[in-house]
């Protein structure tokens, strides 16, 4: 009986083993593909399936895994097909009809078509999946109807211009309605399946995820190039969190593409003839600090301003970001779309005109210790600031520029976005660092509106609503822009912000490697176009 027992044991042991790892069928010896890289990913986000989470790392992989409806060219920012051959908008801007390719195949088999649309915008909405961003991209979505097998209308409650941006977008990536019917929300993100140029193959947490090459891909959008015997054929996708070992992993031959490098290593790069530099600009919000207008003394507009004023962003620029990337000037970073030009040189670094706005506001050093103070109070602000994006770096720059003009600024770091909302939520602060990416600029409606839900300004405007809700309800490029124009220059009126620089993600690669591309989001690479050249 003992031995009968040991034995049902085993074999238990041994199918749960099973059970827990990748699909051995699937996956092709690594010394059988052609054409390997690593690519080297900087954040270990919580989750990786794209209806459920947020995180920018995560679409990198999963760019390559999953086509979307529609896609923009990476030249032009131009709509150009994806899964959908051509679309029509009704005149009321409530029905986008998308005519579907017949010849798309998910990599398990399933074939492709408007059922299968349906079945992801069930997901994506359905409370229950708990989405963080796909669900919010889809605006006043209402419910599609399936036209035929190849055609499926989306329905919108009022119009929504950014909703073809947000197909493009791969968080709404279509994904295979046979997986998802077989693994849970919480397990598939272990089992992908789309129908992109790589193959999902297996995602170990903490260690890697690997793809590789899918041999019928043939629907890619029209800048999308044909493989050759240089394409890439498996990419593995590790995790170096740590910054200062990416540079090193790019130099010994760990990897051989990586994200993210810290400016001062990417100097010290330029002139090693064996690793690229790739510079992407990323469209969306600065590196900014956000003030709230209803907590003293940043619920002054003079001491708002005399705060931007005060920041030297130059300097910042150069010392933090090594020349890397542009001095920010507004709620936009400047390739993002409607980016309004009349901004730049608003609140250009004058120590003077920060000084005499503080002198206007009563400030005055009455005892002598550095700080202005009124009525025995010292002119002090509480910066929030994350551990992300070279954050405290920044930080603590502008303490000591605010210093000369006698604000005193205590920098309360958060470990965490967790601990950043948390802090955000007490109000106990004047100033946040925290910003978010896209093409569209339909984002601000989240920090500017009144009711926003990133409101952390606290500013509230019957105009400024006005101006970012007709933005996305106006269909015309032309009237769009002029509202965006609007808001732009009421934010900075306000003074709301202290913008100190346009994202741009230093990218490197190994000289083999040729075709590194991202697109128009900035964040996430096509990597069907990668050569890779040795000899």
């Amino acid at each position: 009986m003992l031995l009968r027992s040991l034995f049902i044991l085993l074999v238990t042991n041994i199918f749960v083993l099973c059970a827990c790892l990748p699909n051995l069928d699937s996956r092709t010896s690594a010394n059988e593909i052609a054409n390997r890289i690593v690519y080297g990913l900087t954040l270990q986000p919580s989750g990786f399936d794209p209806h459920i989470n947020r995180s920018s790392e995560l679409g990198i992989p999963l760019r390559q895994v999953y086509d979307t409806l529609v896609y923009r060219d990476p030249e032009s920012n131009a709509f150009v097909g994806g899964l959908a051959t051509d679309w029509a908008i009704s005149e009321d801007g409530l029905i986008y009809t998308f005519n579907l390719r017949q010849d798309v195949v998910f990599h398990d088999g399933t074939p492709f078509n408007a059922q299968a649309v349906g079945v992801n915008l069930d997901r994506i909405v359905a409370p229950e999946t708990g989405s963080q961003l796909a669900a919010f991209l889809l605006g006043p979505y209402a419910g599609y109807e399936i036209v035929s097998d190849y055609s499926i209308r989306l329905l919108l409650t009022q119009p929504y211009s950014p909703l073809l941006d947000s197909l493009a977008q791969v968080y709404l990536g279509i994904a295979s309605p046979t997986a998802l019917n077989e693994y849970s929300d919480n397990r598939y993100q272990f089992h992908q399946v789309g129908t992109g140029p790589f193959r999902f193959v297996e995602y170990v947490p903490g260690d890697h995820i690997l793809l590789q090459r899918n041999p019928d891909y043939a629907w890619g959008p029209a800048f999308y190039q044909p493989s050759t015997e240089n394409s890439v054929g498996e990419i593995e996708f590790r995790f170096f969190t740590d910054p200062p070992t990416r540079t090193l992993a790019l130099e010994s031959g760990e990897a051989q593409v990586m994200g993210e490098l810290l400016p001062t290593d990417g100097r010290a790069l330029t002139g090693n003839s064996s690793i690229q530099l790739v510079p992407q600009a990323v469209p969306g919000q600065p590196l900014q600090f956000l003030m709230n207008t209803q907590r003293f003394p940043t619920d002054s507009r003079g001491v708002r301003q005399a705060l931007i004023f005060g920041a030297n962003r130059n300097a910042i620029v150069d010392a933090v970001f090594q020349q890397f990337s542009p001095v920010a000037w507004g709620p936009l970073a400047a390739n993002t779309l409607y980016y309004d030009r009349s901004v730049q040189g608003l609140y250009a670094h004058d120590i003077g005109q920060a000084q005499a706005l503080l002198d206007a506001e009563g400030y005055e050093d009455t005892d002598n210790d550095g700080f202005r103070d009124v009525a025995g109070v010292t002119l002090s602000v509480d910066v929030i600031v994350p551990p992300w994006g070279l954050a405290p770096e920044v930080a603590q720059l502008l303490q000591d520029q605010w210093r000369t003009i006698g604000i005193q600024a205590v920098l309360v770091p958060v470990p965490t976005f967790g601990a950043l909302l948390e802090a955000v939520d007490s109000g106990e602060y004047n100033l946040v660092a925290f910003n978010t990416y896209g093409l569209d600029p339909a984002f601000l409606n989240d920090f500017y509106l009144s009711d926003g839900v990133n409101n952390f300004t606290g500013f509230a405007s019957e105009e400024l609503d006005n101006a970012l809700l007709e933005a996305i309800r106006q269909t015309d490029p032309g009237v769009r822009a002029a509202y965006y124009a609007r808001a732009q220059n009421m934010i900075m009126d306000e003074a709301l912000l202290v913008p100190i620089r346009d994202q741009v993600n230093l990218n490197a690669s190994s000289a083999a490697v040729s075709g590194l591309a991202f697109d128009p989001y900035g964040w996430f690479p096509l990597l069907n176009n990668v050569q890779l050249v040795t000899g």
